[in-house]
């Protein structure tokens, strides 16, 4: 076992634990348990709101535990009731198992698949999608009551606005899951969201039902912001996608960086591997120093490192740093330049009617190319009226255009309009 703290003890600091049933201390001081994890892939990446569970399977096998993230390719085909409102939209087959693969990839960025703690990837389609109705009655559906059913908060919840019997039965299938992963892998904890308690504790029944053993749950609690905003929705509304693609690097080291004061110490125990003494010095500086905002700064470069990888994060930090630290544009790398061209107005230079070819550049023309000024007579204007910079030199009124040696990297030109507009020009 690791010489780290137990993990109920590092959970517990990290205000992770929302419930666990009793003698799963004694259970994990025994020896290496089993513990699995559900992930819906109803989209094909997971987001920002994922993260609880996943880094709670992180901590499990640092703590020298064995972690299975399960992946529902099976029960995606149904749809959890759990912390819902509504039904939800059916997928195809083929949609939930592109979905599947491309979880796969990003859950493999945060568990170690080697050793001999290596974490697995399952998918539950394997056993779910032969199984036929009449053996899943038989074998899981006698052993519950609809009574008991109907207990559970996740189906009293949507009693007064409907539940279909396709998602009354996912509470089934997820415990017809932990009893074939306790029956294959030896599993004998399943994890999840606060909101999953009645659903683990379902499939804890059917084992003990079943096999007459002992298994277990640990909750984690659900996330909401101080400021009653939803967690994981960007400045734009959008979910916060760990898929680049989706959600860029930078507006991913964005989200972090913008945490309320009020979140960001909870924040870092969630989602980071800092430890007690440097996450409690950062609550301090919360406090003493928040216009330092060390603490956002932390966690951006923390968790943005953990899913995008180092460079990633630097390059987010490097195009955070010159949108909104006033950083020397000179300065910036060739990656920061294109990740820039992903984040604001850009523009290849056009050569204006009449000008040679390979002449320099004007300044109205990249104004009004970015799109930064309605026309050339507006851009004109604001050249006048100095509120136009390039490469971070203000441009005065008797210059028309920017010697192309002054070019960032060779080839591009940020220019500046006023204290917050930026757009960047790529030069023939």
């Amino acid at each position: 076992m690791s010489d780290r703290p137990p993990l109920l003890a590092e959970l517990g600091w990290r205000e992770l634990v929302a419930q666990h049933t009793e003698g799963l201390a004694e259970a994990l001081a025994a020896g290496p348990v089993s513990a699995y994890c559900g992930f819906d892939p109803t989209a094909p990446s997971l987001h920002v709101g994922n993260l609880v569970p996943v880094m709670g399977l992180v901590h499990l096998q640092r703590a020298g535990h064995r972690p299975i993230a399960l992946v529902g390719g099976g029960t995606g085909m149904i749809g959890d009731p759990s912390g819902r409102s509504s039904e939800r939209t059916l997928q195809t087959r083929e949609a939930i198992d592109a979905n599947a693969e491309g979880l796969r990839g990003q859950l493999a960025r945060f568990l170690d698949f080697d050793g001999p703690h290596g974490a697995r990837l399952l998918n539950n389609a394997d056993w779910l999608a032969p199984l036929s109705l009449l053996d899943f009655l038989r074998d899981t559906g006698k052993h519950f009551t609809v009574n008991y059913m109907l207990a559970k908060d996740s189906v009293k919840s949507r009693l007064d606005g409907g539940l279909s019997f396709t998602e009354f039965s996912y509470m089934l299938l997820q415990a017809h899951d932990y009893l074939e992963l306790h029956r294959r892998e030896g599993v004998v904890l399943q994890v999840g969201g606060s909101d999953q308690w009645g659903n683990i504790t379902a499939g804890m029944e059917l084992i003990r039902r079943t096999t007459g053993r002992e298994a277990h749950a640990l909750t984690f609690p659900l996330i909401t912001n101080a400021d009653g905003t939803k967690f994981g929705k960007s400045t734009g509304g959008g979910s916060v996608w760990l898929d680049p693609a989706r959600t860029s690097p930078y507006r991913f080291y964005q989200f972090w960086l913008g945490a309320d004061d009020r979140d960001v110490s909870r924040y870092l125990r969630y989602f980071t591997l800092l430890p007690r003494e440097e996450v409690e010095a950062l609550d301090d500086a919360v406090r003493t120093a928040p216009e330092r905002r060390a603490a956002q700064r932390a966690l951006a470069a923390d968790v943005t490192a953990r899913v995008h990888g180092a460079e990633a994060a630097r390059v987010a930090r490097e195009v955070s740093a010159l949108l909104f630290e006033k950083a020397d544009p000179a300065a910036l790398s060739a990656e920061a330049l294109a990740a820039l061209r992903a984040e604001i107005p850009f523009a290849r230079y056009a050569t204006p009617e009449g000008a040679a070819p390979d002449g320099e550049p004007e300044v109205v023309e990249c104004l009004v190319q970015l799109g930064l000024a309605a026309s050339r007579g507006a851009a004109k204007r604001l050249v006048e009226q100095g509120g136009v910079q390039v490469n971070g030199a203000k441009v005065s009124a008797a210059e028309r255009t920017v010697p192309r040696e002054r070019a960032l990297q060779g080839r591009y030109l940020l220019v500046k309009k006023g204290g917050r507009e930026f757009g960047l020009v790529e030069l023939p």
